[in-house]
């Protein structure tokens, strides 16, 4: 049974990972056919199922909708996808709204909200609110404090957590509100009668708008009154910049996308032209010819067809029509096909199936599988535990190694373009250094560094998703071109091989002060690792330094201009090189190497995270208000191992009655 069980396991884990892209049966609505259309937001085509789990994800920090919050697991409470969530909120935000879908944790925030405390007996767990207990008080109330905290507390070092909560809470709430508008006003009861209604207003108030700006023909107040007020509605969701829905007649490229507010608007008097008039945004003054031509093109533009098709799938699954919402999914998927969008589908379909079968998540299950496992090995040295370990963390390396190609591919570009791809890169470097040391000496070690870090990095990666869309076009600074790619690359790998000796170095100390496992043997087998990752990864950083350099040359007319971020690469070149001089010099031994090696993962902390949190440079386009709290807490904990680790021999259970 033993010789079986580890691939056995191993198979196990393969189905459950496989079954995920499977495609599931659709229930009476096709939610998953609507999930695949592709829509325009954060500057890229994704399909809706993208939109609806970042969204989800921002504000309730999970991509599922649980609508009953205050049941347990085993009293199963009701879920919904994010997608029939996200149709709901567009579509029936009145339903939506009661939804307690909004998580606020911060104490004082709720009680500024007056929100109620957890009381299972009233349905109400503590931590999940709907938009309907905020209501208006509540939302101006958060409102205010966000615009106090933008005025007053311009650096983000003077927040308090209650001004951190205050801004995501008002981040949260704003994405929803534009949700609800993205389709139509959220207070419209049949958006296919309302757009008749418009399209038959349209020919005598684009008359009477004409008239009156040329001050010549009779002016028809009533009918240019009705035209006004139907704009006022629809300019007010343009302007909360919502997710365009709306591709261009004739096909086109991302940024001729419009929303549906502008859709409608350019078919009568254009959305600019309205912007303009009504002096809603000085940003957008027109020049006094373009506002004639405007004025000459009035009424001229026919309906963008897509317009009545988002209304018949809205007015269907608000009337809950399931027959008609599918037939309105089908023939709009059909019309996209007619504007030759076949690439966007297709990306859509892709990128719905790479969602469905959420490669990472599923890593960072296996990996503390698997880490149970090689620690099990350790407790009775059984080699079926360690061949389980084994089998998996190679199983999950593929899962690993795929997600990120997959990423890679819907991108179309290389594998770390921003903070949390960084997060998914260096834990995929750290597995396959760990998986590596695992074949040369064979005892559980590069297995732990593997599940550890592997782990470890894709809880990173989860919190700073919960910002939104990981998949966003790359900062502007980022110009990409083969220096970038390679330069990104390579001194990722240096991060991870650096935080990879930093482990070992701490399982060194653990084992040592904690246990009595910490043999000589193993001591000295765990020092030849640190020794030959370090030697990797001060390799890695170093050329991955210069290759910045050298796209910086290219990209900004200068090879090194001392901004924090290349500080911070130079900083982990000299750490890494002061290890192994100090090494080679004969200045410090194998505990000596092992503080110092934990000293590295706090200078890489630094450079990846800590740069980002000072908000200057070319490189701080990653900041985010939680990450100092949780760099603090790390650096804290690297301290706490470096004290132990200089601890006099003698109060190491691993070394008592051994001279030093």
């Amino acid at each position: 049974m033993k010789r079986w069980f580890p691939p056995l396991l191993t198979a196990i884990f393969a189905v459950w990972i496989l079954s995920a892209l499977m495609t599931k049966k659709e229930s009476s609505y096709f939610i998953d056919a609507f999930g695949r259309l592709p829509v325009v937001f954060n500057g890229r085509v994704q399909p809706v199922d993208s939109l609806a789990r970042n969204s989800l994800t921002q504000i309730r920090e999970k991509d599922t909708a649980n609508l009953e919050p205050w049941k347990f697991w085993y009293q199963a409470p009701k879920i919904l996808s994010a997608t029939e969530w996200l149709l709901t909120v567009m579509t029936r935000p009145e339903v939506a709204d009661g939804w307690k879908i909004f998580r606020l944790d911060h104490p004082e925030l709720k009680a500024l909200l007056k929100l109620p405390e957890a009381d299972p007996t009233r349905n109400e767990d503590g931590k999940h609110f709907s938009w309907g207990q905020f209501g208006e008080s509540g939302f101006k109330l958060i409102e205010d404090e966000h615009r106090r905290i933008r005025q007053t507390k311009k650096d983000a070092s003077q927040r308090t957590t209650f001004d951190s909560a205050i801004l995501e809470a008002h981040e949260a709430l704003t994405l929803y509100l534009r949700l609800k508008n993205t389709v139509h006003p959220q207070d419209t009861a049949e958006f296919g009668r309302e757009i008749g209604d418009y399209t038959r207003a349209v020919p005598g108030g684009v008359t009477a708008f004409r008239n009156r700006m040329i001050g010549s023909g009779v002016v028809e107040t009533n009918a240019l009154t009705a035209l006004f007020d139907f704009a006022e509605r629809y300019f007010v969701t343009v302007r909360m910049d919502t997710p365009l829905l709306i591709p261009p007649a004739s096909g086109g490229e991302v940024g001729e996308w419009s929303r549906m507010g502008e859709a409608l608007l350019d078919s009568s008097v254009s959305a600019p032209l309205l912007s303009h008039l009504m002096r809603r945004d000085p940003k957008e003054a027109l020049a006094p010819e373009r506002v004639s031509a405007l004025i000459r093109e009035a009424g001229t533009r026919p309906l963008n067809p897509a317009v009545p098709l988002w209304a018949k799938m809205a007015d269907a699954f608000r009337l809950e029509q399931s027959v008609e919402f599918n037939t309105a999914v089908a023939a709009y998927t059909d019309y996209l096909r007619s504007l030759r969008l076949d690439r966007a589908l297709s990306k859509a379909g892709s990128e719905q199936a790479f969602n469905r079968f959420a490669p990472f998540s599923k890593a960072a299950a296996i990996y503390i599988v698997a880490f149970l496992f090689g620690c099990g090995f350790w407790f009775n040295f059984a080699e079926w535990s360690r061949r389980t370990s084994l089998q998996l963390v190679l199983l999950t390396f593929v899962v690993h190694t795929v997600g990120l190609i997959f990423r890679m591919w819907l991108e179309g570009r290389p594998p770390v373009t921003n903070l949390y791809s960084s997060a998914i890169f260096i834990g995929w470097g750290a597995v396959g250094l760990g998986l590596i040391l695992e074949g040369f000496w064979k005892n559980a070690i590069g297995l732990a560094v593997a599940t550890v870090i592997g782990f470890a990095t894709q809880v990173v990666a989860h919190n700073l998703a919960l910002s939104g869309d990981t998949m966003v076009m790359m900062e502007a600074v980022l110009d990409t071109n083969f220096w970038l790619a390679t330069h990104v690359v390579i001194v990722t790998l240096g991060y991870a091989s650096t935080f990879v000796a930093g482990f070992l170095a701490i399982l060194y100390v653990i084992l040592g002060v904690g246990t009595r496992v910490l043999t000589p043997v193993m001591g000295r087998s765990l020092a030849r690792m640190v020794y030959g990752i370090l030697c990797f990864a001060t390799l890695f950083s170093f050329v991955g330094t210069v290759l910045g350099g050298i796209w910086a040359d290219q990209s900004w007319g200068r090879f090194w201009g001392w901004d924090p971020k290349e500080n911070g690469a130079l900083i982990i070149v000299l750490w890494n090189v002061l290890i192994l001089h100090a090494r080679w010099g004969g200045m410090v031994k194998e505990r000596g190497i092992m503080n110092l090696a934990i000293v590295g993962n706090v200078v890489t902390c630094w450079s990846w995270f800590g740069t980002n949190l000072l908000g200057i440079g070319l490189h701080s386009y990653g900041f985010m208000s939680g990450a100092f709290t949780a760099l603090m807490v790390f650096v804290a904990t690297q301290a706490i191992l470096i004290g132990l680790g200089s601890l006099p021999q003698s109060m190491w259970r691993s070394f008592r009655g051994v001279k030093s």
